[in-house]
């Protein structure tokens, strides 16, 4: 008999305890990937805002270049990828040049 109501008395306590555990998970889960995340997407936007001409870039497809123009109105730019060679691509799809390998001229 006593052994049922240790048994009930710990299966209440542990519903706290599976509570507090899973809040503690997405803690955990918040800290360590959505909010390193949300910061990454940040600072893509302020680039991507802040573009201007002659900034090395990479595309989304991983074409490297410069930025010879931007056009807000359609929301392109034009990269320089060689010499003569321009291509248009969506403003979004441009990102920061982390090698910042220099276009030879």
């Amino acid at each position: 008999m006593t052994n049922i109501i240790l048994q009930a008395q710990a299966a209440q306590g542990s519903g706290m305890g599976t509570i507090i555990m899973l809040v503690a998970m997405f803690g955990i889960l918040y800290f360590f990937m959505i909010r390193p995340q949300q910061k990454r997407q940040k600072e893509i936007q302020k680039f991507q805002n802040e573009l201007t001409e002659g900034t090395s870039v990479v595309t989304g497809g991983g074409i490297y270049g410069t930025v010879k123009s931007i056009d807000l109105t359609k929301n392109t730019v034009e990269v320089k990828i060689a010499r003569d060679v321009v291509i248009t691509v969506d403003r979004g799809s441009v990102f920061k040049d982390s090698a910042n390998t220099p276009l030879q001229k």
